[in-house]
């Protein structure tokens, strides 16, 4: 079962004194979650403004669950204080965030700009709500685009043999900056598992094929070989397991017998970045949760 509510309750709050809330929450399925966070709510002060649900299983089942609400500034932290006891209840895994808040992102790109380009553009015209803290590569190559737009670029020349180094280095930088998000905008690394583990969900791939089809490298070309009709994008959470992270948002479009080898991956760029950049803006506004290896991608 899956929708979205808009439930009316007080008159919404003057912008000025305004705190829009995320509350997020996982937890066993049973009666009476939905009437007991709405209720806190309300005697907390809090306006609903969207309220969306799943339930993974009628019986026995985990429920997801999203709702956005505004509070008076001065309600909302004693909001989040009090919850405790209601998430205690039920054996809630929640969190609160803030939309006024924007989520801090670094972008790790190698000489592929198509991704970055589009993640750029829409951060420019106000479609992506982040700031930029900054931009790594393993290649100088992007340098000049990076910093015509006024963000940090970073290079770190990565080899076999100093790889773990350079990722110390990157996650000093993520720290400093106050990273929240980290996007690999073909970034053409694999990640190490101590990398993984330090950022569990703050690291989002895309990977250029239709997952779990051509998992790893040159898909493009080993799609043409298989002769597929349907040629995809995955954008995913990255983990210890190659191209095997929870899975955020998928494309895919028609391809035939006269596409090439070359053909396939300009058809694929457009899929990866617009693949890309809806898994960024799903992640910044808090839309989605993950449970064992899969998402819940709240609308």
């Amino acid at each position: 079962m899956r929708h979205t509510d808009t439930l009316p309750t007080e008159a919404p709050l003057q912008n000025s004194t305004k705190d829009r809330v995320r509350l997020l929450i996982s937890c066993p399925d049973r009666p009476g979650i939905v009437a007991s966070v709405s209720q806190f709510l309300y005697e907390h002060g809090g306006n609903i403004v969207q309220s969306d649900q799943h339930t993974t299983d009628p019986e026995n089942g985990m429920f997801f669950m999203r709702i956005e609400a505004d509070f008076h500034r001065s309600n909302s932290e004693g909001m989040e204080q009090a919850f405790s006891d209601i998430a205690g209840k039920f054996d809630m895994d929640w969190r609160v965030e803030h939309a006024g808040q924007k989520k801090r992102l670094a972008i790790f790109v190698s000489k592929e700009d198509h991704c970055l380009l589009e993640l750029l553009w829409q951060w420019k015209s106000g479609n992506l709500d982040v700031e930029m803290a900054f931009v790594a590569s393993n290649h100088p190559t992007l340098r000049e685009t990076v910093e015509e737009m006024g963000i940090p670029f970073y290079h770190f020349p990565v080899t076999a043999d100093n790889k773990r180094k350079v990722e110390r280095a990157q996650e000093d930088l993520i720290r400093k900056y106050r990273v929240d998000l980290i996007v690999l905008a073909r970034y053409m690394q694999i990640l190490t598992p101590q990398f993984t583990a330090a950022f569990p969900n703050r690291i989002i791939n895309i990977h250029h094929s239709f997952l779990p089809a051509f998992v790893g490298a040159n898909p493009y070309a080993r799609a043409y070989e298989r002769g597929v009709k349907l040629i995809g994008a995955t954008a995913h959470y990255v983990t210890d397991e190659l191209d095997e992270g929870p899975i955020i948002e998928q494309d895919v479009q028609r391809v035939n017998h006269r596409d090439q080898v070359e053909d396939l991956k300009q058809i694929g760029k457009y899929i990866e970045r617009i693949v890309l950049a809806r898994a960024v803006r799903w992640h910044i506004e808090d839309r989605i949760l993950t449970y064992e290896n899969k998402t819940i991608v709240f609308s």
